[in-house]
């Protein structure tokens, strides 16, 4: 997934033109709060040679001067500061809900939910310090030198020449170090992307590891996660100690031979280096006290320079997550009145595109009340088939014909309110049974729902009942057990559309016609019920069922 680093991330890109007017405001503030600093050293400078010379008027006026310039490069800075760090937070949480929204509304997630909780909580904020520090230094390091510069060889050019063959020796290293800074960095997003994946996967697993006894095994796991993280965070460091080091190497041996030459100067010794007349004393601590802050925005880009580099190894991770395509949930994904009309279904000459390939619907009629199967092998196409009906995935071609309505992007909110999904794999929110169960809070007819699906009997046997928290894998619950609770989470809705995906996958033969008798109770009650399978208990039970129509050469279906 690496790039060029010359090459600019789409998502960097498009975020510098959001951040654009917030820092062209706090950079020209900042970089006017460092072109006034020859002011206030001046000042300084005024001040140091009215003591010298015994003048007290003279020293009282350069003090207030100091410190009312110092007054204003403080409130300079401080308001700067305070639009930048607004600018990134809003920024920041724009782009965290824009993330969590796109990726919501696929049909089909695009990356694991411990990678996307890493991206949205712990790597987006690492574009604070490159919004409110890497644009400002650019800009900064663009004028104040110069302008420094220019005034110490106003001054002595000698200054002005071990100035100005020390600076440019910080960009060039600067620049050599950061390539090795963003590879640090991208291994480093890495890192922390696969120890959020060990920890999602060990929760999920937790009560396996516990009966397994491989709690140790879990921890040594951990461990060795955690040390690669250590290793590649203090190779970051590692990188950046390096820069600072060299950084500091060449502004202190360039403002220490300033100082050598305006000493010896002052002293006598040194005859050469101005434009013809002695080097004062107020002209020795001028340039003095411009030598530090010649360098000290080119201190401030190297800092940020290493912002960069981890700014640009966490957008190309956006890019490379926004570049994924993934076919968008029809309709708004919002509460809907039901769509009117007899729960009849059909299709006619419907094609869904998955992974880029094309899977052929078969050709579909469905009345009220009906048990059907649909037949095919694994990866056939059924489970992109009962998402197409489910008004999940969008349509590439033909029709799907819903309680005689086209199904699309305005009917979909209101075809998805009449009908139950019932998955492979059950996911449940963060909320009690009891919520999950009944969303509307109706307040009635649970128990009922709960002995139609046959899983009353489930819920006596968790320890809190319906205030049971089985969080978003079901631990606690068997597979078979999870998707008797979506059957009875249909009753209770009264849905009339009962979708159901391998509904006896993985489970033993009582359990499988246990769940298939739910199914077929609700079909009694008036629900259409189609069931993707390739079950033959499953099959034998179904009223009619239809096959998959065969694979085109180089198309695969879910």
């Amino acid at each position: 997934m690496s790039r060029n680093s010359s090459a600019k991330s789409a998502a960097l890109a498009r975020i510098d033109r959001a951040a654009r007017p917030a820092l062209k405001r706090a950079s020209y503030a900042l970089t006017l709060a460092g072109v006034l600093w020859p002011v206030q050293a001046g000042a300084a400078a005024l001040s140091i040679q009215a003591w010298a010379q015994g003048n007290p008027d003279g020293l009282l006026w350069a003090a207030l001067l100091f410190v009312a310039i110092g007054a204003l490069r403080a409130l300079l800075d401080h308001w700067a500061g305070g639009v930048l760090f607004r600018m990134a937070d809003g920024l920041i949480s724009e782009e965290r809900h824009e993330l969590l929204a796109r990726e919501a509304g696929r049909a089909e997630q695009a990356a694991s939910s411990a990678a996307l909780a890493a991206l949205a909580a712990q790597k987006l904020p690492l574009l604070t310090p490159y919004l409110t520090r890497y644009y400002p230094a650019m800009t900064r390091v663009k004028v104040v030198p110069v302008v420094l510069l220019a005034l110490t060889f106003y001054i002595s050019w000698a200054a002005g020449l071990v100035l100005l063959v020390a600076g440019p020796l910080i960009p060039v290293f600067m620049a050599l170090i950061g390539m090795a800074a963003k590879q640090a960095s991208e291994r480093q997003m890495v890192e922390i992307g696969a120890l959020n994946d060990l920890l999602i996967d060990r929760l999920s697993a937790l009560a396996d590891i516990r009966l397994l006894d491989a709690t140790k095994q879990a921890e040594d796991d951990f461990e060795a996660r955690a040390e690669g993280l250590r290793h590649r965070t203090m190779a970051v460091l590692r990188v950046a100690f390096l820069s600072s080091t060299v950084l500091e190497l060449f502004s202190a041996l360039g403002v220490a031979m300033v100082a050598v030459y305006v000493g010896f100067s002052l002293l006598g010794e040194m005859q050469f280096g101005t434009w013809g007349g002695e080097l004062t004393l107020y002209y020795g601590i001028f340039i003095l006290l411009l030598a530090p802050e010649y360098f000290q925005p080119l201190r401030d880009l190297a800092a940020a320079w290493h912002d960069r580099a981890a700014a640009l190894a966490v957008a190309e991770e956006m890019d490379a997550l926004e570049a994924i395509e993934s076919d968008t949930v029809p309709g708004q994904g919002g509460k809907a009145a039901p769509l009117a009309g007899i729960a009849t279904l059909s299709t006619r000459g419907a094609v869904v595109l998955r992974g880029g390939q094309p899977v052929a619907l078969p050709e579909i009629d469905l009345v009220q009340g009906e048990t059907v199967a649909l037949c095919g092998p694994s990866g056939a196409g059924k489970t992109s088939c009962l998402l197409a009906l489910a008004g999940l995935v969008p349509l590439a071609e033909g029709r799907i014909v819903v309680a005689g309505t086209d199904l699309d992007e305005a009917t979909a909110d209101a075809w998805r309110t009449r009908l139950t999904l019932i998955p492979q794999a059950v996911h449940m929110p963060d909320m009690t049974l009891r919520a999950f169960l009944d969303p509307d809070a109706t307040g009635g007819g649970l128990d009922t729902a709960l002995k139609a699906a046959h899983a009353d009997g489930i819920v006596a046997a968790l320890p809190d009942g319906l205030e049971t928290r089985l969080g978003e894998t079901g631990a606690g619950v068997s597979g078979g057990e999870a998707r008797r609770f979506l059957v009875a989470r249909a009753i209770l809705r009264g849905a009339d559309v009962v979708l159901a995906d391998e509904p006896t996958a993985d489970l033993d033969p009582d359990t499988a016609a246990t769940l298939i008798a739910s199914l077929k109770d609700l079909a009694q009650a008036g629900a259409t019920v189609l069931v993707a399978s390739h079950d033959p208990q499953v099959i034998a039970a179904m009223d009619r069922h239809i096959d998959m129509p065969p694979a085109q050469k180089g198309e695969s279906g879910a």
